[in-house]
């Protein structure tokens, strides 16, 4: 614990317990000197402290700060890497439009417009979250900056593929679903010519309501690529309502079909990005243990 604007900034039980498991050196150095780090932040910002978040991120510390003129925002501490340079990379790049304001940044820290993170789009029906979710995506799809920091989503695939094929002996019953990943994505990227900032992580939960528009996106992960993409995650939201839905075999092909539809995305290619994305997630989450997850996933790509 570190004292700050007289209270105590005690590190959330669940960032800590993500990053032990990680058990990277660099992440556990950083995880040892977060409160100090944070009381630092603070006095250069000149922020006052109102609370930690919990349970908070698995790799951030988010903390509710008032600043030198009354203003409410938040603070996002998280390991200096090149993924946090890119989200305010990103972030500064939409300066607002359909995402949380960037206000400043430093090296591993990011002071962000004060959302309502106690209310996410996840909240909504399943229907009209999905209706603001895409009228959300479609401002955020915009042109990159030519001399953008982005990784492509070429180059994203390539990592995932590389994982799946490591994990692939993880579920034999799998196996055709991962071969079929594999060759689907290799063909997608082939003739992939959309050249977009992608939030790279979309789903509701990552949407918040907000004071200066309805909804607004938060914690990207930014590539530059083709708009299925994003909307391939976006259609794996709610898996669980969507498992126990009457047919939910024909539930996730309507699904997949409207929001095509709906940003007018060729629907082969929101499907085959959705087919890769989900065989992906559902790997890794075997791979961490989580069995339930992994075979949500797995479903999901099954019906596909």
């Amino acid at each position: 614990m570190s004292a700050a604007a007289g209270q105590q900034i005690t590190v959330p039980a669940r960032l800590t317990d993500t990053v032990r498991a990680r058990a990277d050196e660099a992440e556990l150095a950083w995880l040892a000197a977060l409160p100090d780090t944070v009381a630092a932040q603070l006095a250069h910002w000149d922020l006052t402290l109102e609370r930690v978040v919990q349970p908070g991120g698995r790799l951030s510390l988010v903390c509710t700060v008032l600043r030198a003129d009354g203003t409410k925002a938040v603070l996002k501490t998280g390991p200096d890497t090149a993924a946090t340079a890119r989200e305010a990379a990103a972030l500064a790049h939409w300066a607002g439009r359909g995402a949380v304001l960037l206000l400043a940044e430093a090296p591993g820290a990011l002071l962000l417009e004060r959302l309502y993170g106690d209310i996410p789009l996840r909240s909504l029906a399943e229907a009209k979250a999905m209706l603001e979710a895409v009228g959300l995506l479609q401002r955020l799809w915009v042109p990159p900056a030519d001399d953008h920091p982005f990784r492509t989503v070429a180059e994203q695939v390539a990592e995932l593929s590389a994982g799946l094929r490591r994990r692939r002996e993880l579920s034999p019953d799998a196996q055709p679903l991962v071969d079929q990943a594999l060759e689907v994505s290799a063909a997608l990227l082939a003739d992939d010519t959309e050249h977009l900032l992608l939030h790279g992580d979309f789903d509701h939960g990552k949407v918040l309501a907000a004071d200066r528009a309805p909804w607004l996106a938060v914690a990207p992960r930014p590539l530059v690529g083709e708009r299925a993409w994003d909307l391939a995650w976006l259609a794996q939201d709610r898996l669980d309502t969507l498992a126990g839905s009457p047919g939910p075999r024909g539930a996730a092909r309507r699904r997949l079909r409207q929001l095509a539809d709906a940003v007018e995305v060729d629907h082969d290619r929101l499907r085959g990005w959705a087919l890769f994305r989900a065989v992906e997630a559902g790997l890794r989450q075997l791979a961490d243990g989580s069995t339930d997850n992994a075979e949500l996933y797995l479903e999901f790509a099954d019906w596909l």
